[in-house]
């Protein structure tokens, strides 16, 4: 009497496998969030460069309400960064992006939204991925190089979506927690430079579009200490592009 019963189970269980499979390739990849697997499985992602510099990096925006007060701030430290941008804020305030560029800064891919990829969508990942990069390219002249997912979280599908734009995806190896509504200046210093070696990436934010209401204010005057740790330690800091980033298997 039961194997009829169990027959109905065993087709639910073979009908899941394909979805479970689904789910497994689509999440799996963003394991390499974790910093530590990240930095010593992956160091190219995790935006490992040369041993003299570091690059320095804010996601989010561009907006008009902050973004001009980092490009002020970066010019009076004499020093240029790489902006990850969303495809969205770039359509919305171009000559923003623009006056980014203009001032020597790199721009780079964020995505189009601020979105959480939870569920699998290869098609919509590559549509948004390459949307984005033109947004960057119809909006400045020039072609974006780097990719940075939202959160971090680099599905296979945004992965995929980011090699077929063209991409490559950079993470980080140190970050201030700066989104947050309790940061300080004091904390993202504190924060950045407990993770922050010679060849490391920053992470940080220029608008609180997906942060707690004016916390990009601490990361700006975290800025200056950074910049002064970092001079002291004999790094230099720029963008990416000057990073000399490793291929895939270098160590």
């Amino acid at each position: 009497m039961a194997e009829p019963s169990s027959r109905p189970a065993r087709t639910a269980l073979a009908a899941l496998t394909p979805v479970a499979a689904v789910a497994a390739a689509h999440i799996v990849p963003a394991a390499t969030w974790l910093p530590r697997f990240r930095a010593l499985c992956f160091p190219g992602l995790a935006g490992t460069g040369r041993p003299d510099h570091v690059a320095l990096t804010f996601d989010d925006g561009p907006d008009p309400a902050s973004t001009p007060r980092f490009l002020d701030e970066l010019d009076r430290l004499h020093v240029r960064a790489t902006f990850f941008v969303l495809g969205e804020r770039v359509a919305r305030f171009p000559g923003l992006t623009r006056h980014i560029a203009d001032r020597g800064h790199e721009l780079a891919v964020h995505g189009w939204t601020h979105s959480r990829p939870w569920l699998p969508a290869p098609a919509r990942d590559g549509r948004e991925t390459a949307r984005a990069a033109r947004a960057v390219h119809d909006t400045t002249g020039l072609r974006p190089r780097w990719y940075r997912p939202p959160y971090g979280i680099l599905t296979a599908g945004r992965w995929a979506a980011a090699r077929r734009a063209g991409l490559r995806p950079v993470l980080w190896t140190a970050w201030g927690r700066d989104w947050t509504a309790d940061a300080t200046p004091a904390s993202v210093r504190t924060t950045v430079t407990a993770d922050l070696r010679g060849g490391g990436t920053i992470l940080l934010h220029d608008t609180d579009h997906a942060s707690a209401p004016d916390s990009w204010q601490a990361t700006l005057g975290a800025l200056p200490g950074l910049l002064h740790v970092c001079h002291d330690a004999g790094w230099s800091v720029g963008p990416l592009s000057e990073h000399g980033l490793r291929r895939a298997g270098q160590r």
